[in-house]
Formats: C-alpha cells, structure tokens, sequence
C-alpha cells in the first residue's frame, strides 16, 4: 500500500515538476513511470507478466519511481515534499522482505 501510495506521488509530482521546462518531457516521464512497470516484471510478482525480468530489475524499477516521488522538492511546498520524502523513505524500509525475495528468485533460477 505504502509503496502505491509513493507511486502515485511520483506519477503526479515528475510531470508537475517537468511541465514549465518541458510538456513533451512531463508526459514521457508519466509513459515511463507507468510504461516500464506495467510492462516489466517478474514472474511470481505479478499475476500478468507481458516481458519477464530478473528480481533486480524490478527493485530498480521501484528505486527508479521513489527517486522520482522524490522530485516533489522541485515542484511541490516543503511540507509536502518532506512529507513525500518520508513516504519514500518509509516504502524503502517496508519493501525490503520483498526484495530479499525477488533476489532469493535469481538464486533459484541460476
């Protein structure tokens, strides 16, 4: 829940903070943060798998949408942004069984 929570952050805060340099450039980052995610994934993850990816790619992909929950420093006021940041950093901590089980996954297969 947590770690949706600070996706949808990131969804709205990189485009917010893309959008007075770049409109074409805030609505690639949306594609990506929502594309490469919903395309990507591991098997066992995820009920629906369309490209399967090792473990690791996935926690990168994860990292990859709190950095980008993150840039709410950018667009958004100081209390939200330290509230975001605490969020993220909260999913950080809360993601890590999970991680430690798509990396046990590469054990398996290899």
């Amino acid at each position: 829940m947590l770690r949706f929570a600070t996706e949808i952050v990131a969804w709205v805060a990189t485009p917010w903070a893309l959008a007075g340099h770049s409109w074409l450039l805030a609505v690639l980052s949306v594609v990506v943060l929502i594309g490469l995610p919903t395309v990507f994934s591991t098997p066992g993850d995820k009920a629906n798998v369309i490209v399967a990816v090792p473990g690791p790619v996935t926690i990168l992909l994860v990292l990859l949408q709190l950095a980008a929950a993150v840039s709410s420093w950018v667009a958004w006021p100081l209390w939200a942004a330290v509230l975001v940041s605490a969020m993220a950093a909260a999913a950080l901590l809360t993601e890590r069984p999970r991680w430690r089980w798509l990396i046990s996954l590469e054990r398996v297969a290899a």
